[in-house]
């Protein structure tokens, strides 16, 4: 089973592929949840749902010859079960739990390719390199270090050099989608253009009256995080272009 860091790295390409058509999503889900949040006022917060798990086979899905285990989709498929049945009980939404399981099975697809990708390119992972990357794994975890993340993850089972090799392979993965990325420096006028985008929605959201008014913060305020936006955008891009080319060589076979 392709454990802890593995499924850290499914993630973090999935919320990459997500950024391509975002924005759509969560226009819709705003105005939902609004409904909803009336909705619940009216008839009272919804039982939380559970995930419908029966029917998966042993082996969900292969990609050249490489096999995605019931247990590698289960513990993605969970994840993302929380995350929408939380949602789900603030909007009184029903879960499409077969679009799900299809989504979370072609999420996992797409990050098998990556990985394979990044392993047949001539990458290298310096130990310098291995290290930086588990100690942000290590931060984005709230421990201290990368020694507290091995040792963590040592008392779930994993050995130590299974948690180097798959380190090894998140540098190669961001190695693969630089390259493929190339320039993402947005520019002023790119940077500008998601600025008015952004200020023009929440004055319509605050004209509408949808939750409270917040006051649109300047230009200089938001730039940086405008800028971290549009290269998470354009990585997202690179990402799912490279995924889209990467299938239509593969031998995929999903089992949903």
């Amino acid at each position: 089973m392709k454990k802890f860091i593995m499924l850290m790295i499914t993630l973090s390409l999935a919320v990459l592929l997500a950024a391509c058509g975002g924005d759509g999503d969560s226009k819709d889900n705003s105005e939902n949840g609004s409904e909803g949040d009336q909705g619940e006022q009216a008839s009272g917060q919804q039982e939380m749902p559970e995930p419908d798990l029966e029917d998966v086979p042993d082996v969900v899905a292969k990609v050249n010859e490489e096999e995605i285990t019931k247990k590698e989709f289960e513990s993605t498929y969970k994840g993302r079960f929380q995350q929408m049945a939380m949602q789900a009980q603030m909007t009184g939404q029903e879960i499409d739990q077969d679009q799900m399981k299809q989504q979370t099975a072609e999420g996992l697809v797409g990050t098998e390719l990556i990985v394979q990708e990044a392993n047949n390119r001539d990458y290298s992972a310096s130990d310098k390199e291995i290290d930086e990357t588990l100690n942000e794994m290590a931060q984005q975890q709230q421990l201290e270090s990368s020694d507290k993340l091995i040792s963590a993850l040592e008392e779930q089972g994993m050995k130590k050099d299974e948690v180097m090799s798959q380190a090894a392979t998140q540098v190669k993965i961001d190695k693969l989608i630089a390259e493929e990325s190339g320039d993402t420096e947005p520019t002023e006028k790119e940077l500008k253009e998601a600025y008015d985008q952004f200020k023009a929605q929440q004055e319509q959201m605050n004209k509408d009256g949808e939750g409270s008014e917040q006051e649109v913060k300047s230009y200089d305020d938001m730039k940086s995080d405008l800028k971290t936006q549009l290269k998470n955008q354009k990585q997202a891009e690179a990402t799912q272009t490279l995924v889209d080319q990467l299938r239509e060589n593969a031998d995929v076979t999903i089992n949903l």
